[in-house]
């Protein structure tokens, strides 16, 4: 059966998942768990969260289970590689119990970890927001190291202005 609004979704998560793979590819193996600030996320961290949030919260509660996240311990997955297959697997794993969603799943009622109803694709593209804020935080952490990173959609703010005039 055709799930034109589940393939919508699945289409465009891709699409941000690719743009926040982008950026983290720049993250150089030994700076994966660099911070600015003791206690902070560190860029691993921030991988293994959005990982973790995606696989164990999100598709859980798709599935209209509870929220099982286990958090962004470095020892769930430790160096560069490890984090990047931690990363790579979890969302392979979401992504197959999302590809199973109906579009009438999208229209039920989830219970978040807070214990709130939400209407699932409401929840869902709050995942979606969720993994762009981390994104940001990649971003701004490659920048503080002077690490040269992808523009978000193909041109620098600088091209734009250029190409404006």
């Amino acid at each position: 059966m055709e799930n034109p609004e589940t393939t919508q979704f699945l289409d465009q998560f891709e699409k941000i998942r690719a743009r926040t793979l982008r950026v983290a590819r720049c993250i150089p193996p030994a700076q994966i768990e660099w911070t600015f600030k003791p206690g902070r996320f560190t860029l691993g961290d921030l991988l293994r969260h959005i990982a973790g949030t995606e696989r164990y919260m999100w598709a859980e509660n798709a599935r209209f289970q509870p929220s099982r996240y286990p958090g962004h311990a470095k020892e769930l997955a430790e160096g560069h590689d490890a984090v990047f297959a931690y990363f790579d697997r979890l969302h392979r794993e979401s992504m197959e119990i999302f590809k199973q969603l109906t579009d009438d799943d999208l229209h039920k009622k989830t219970v978040t970890p807070d214990g709130a109803s939400i209407t699932l694709w409401k929840w869902l593209r709050l995942m979606t927001e969720h993994e762009i804020h981390h994104r940001g935080q990649i971003y701004i952490y490659l920048a503080m190291l002077e690490i040269p990173t992808p523009p978000l959609y193909g041109l620098t703010e600088e091209q734009v202005h250029e190409r404006s005039k």
